[in-house]
């Protein structure tokens, strides 16, 4: 069987350093930004599958890369593209002050498509299914909202997003913090339990008829666990104390002055509840393995 044409477009491997790990274990890599859209289309035109691991927020980059999807379809190639969003877009706006009833399962495409276009990531997944639509039956557009990421994958020395930052703001300030009273909840899921999500959706939208990833293009993935975000900032708070980090387990409600060392004006979605189920990759024999947060 003939090697697989991927395009890989990676968050945080930067350099010519990470590029080496991957050249190691036999791919080829093509340094740039996301600013380089001419680059971006070139690739994703060259490849029969394009995985956008990049930034969620991204318009012009996802742009491009559709643009390069379009040409394989206008010359009639197979093009695979799995973006990926997140389970931010389900920002109920309670800014921290309850829990929500509400889990969202990702076999209900209609409940993902009736969330509004202002909700985080929402102005980049819009265009996308649009563009699936466009395609029609000729791609398969899919798009993966990876629960709150926590984990470490020693291999490829990669850590996760947000739960950083927190470490890196209360190292910073001397306390750990949440968005309101941190009564929301979040889903969460291990980055190497993500990492074998990819893959099984990949296995699974490569066998499958176009019409079914073009009926329902969403997959969540989680672990089956929730965290109410006033306890990550306790627990985060308390560790950092016993090892001598801060000076005492202090947590507080962030203020708008706090928001440029966290996530600048969307620290705010970091009170919501995104609460999510992943029916789909469970049915295809997915499940977690890795040690809970």
């Amino acid at each position: 069987m003939a090697p697989q044409s991927i395009f890989l477009v990676g968050a945080g491997y930067v350099g010519q350093n990470q590029a080496s790990i991957f050249e190691k274990a036999g791919a080829k890599t093509v340094l740039g930004t996301l600013s380089d859209l001419e680059l971006l289309t070139k690739q994703a035109a060259l490849h029969k599958m394009t995985i956008n691991t990049a930034s969620s927020d991204d318009l012009p980059s996802v742009e491009a890369i559709l643009s390069g999807v379009r040409q394989r379809v206008h010359a009639g190639l197979p093009s695979i593209y799995i973006y990926t969003s997140g389970s931010g877009v389900l920002d109920d706006g309670i800014i921290g002050m309850h829990k929500d009833g509400k889990a969202y399962g990702d076999d209900v495409p209609g409940d993902i498509d009736a969330l509004p276009p202002s909700s985080i990531h929402r102005h980049v997944d819009i265009p996308i299914v649009q563009a699936a639509h466009e395609f029609g039956e000729r791609a398969k557009i899919a798009i993966i909202l990876p629960a709150l990421v926590y984990g470490v994958d020693r291999v490829h020395k990669r850590n996760s997003f947000v739960l950083p930052i927190l470490v890196r703001f209360t190292l910073k300030h001397g306390f750990a913090g949440h968005v309101g009273e941190g009564r929301n909840v979040w889903s969460v899921i291990h980055v190497k339990d993500l990492g074998r999500a990819y893959m099984t959706m990949l296995a699974y939208i490569e066998k499958s008829a176009p019409a079914t990833i073009l009926e329902n293009p969403y997959f969540f993935a989680e672990n089956g666990s929730e965290v109410l975000m006033r306890e990550v900032a306790e627990k985060l708070s308390q560790v950092l104390f016993e090892a001598s980090k801060i000076k005492g387990p202090k947590v507080q409600t962030f203020t708008e002055a706090d928001y440029a060392d966290i996530l600048g004006p969307m620290t705010p979605v970091l009170g919501c509840n995104a609460r999510t189920r992943t029916i789909r990759l469970r049915e295809l024999g997915w499940e977690p393995k890795e040690k809970d947060v």
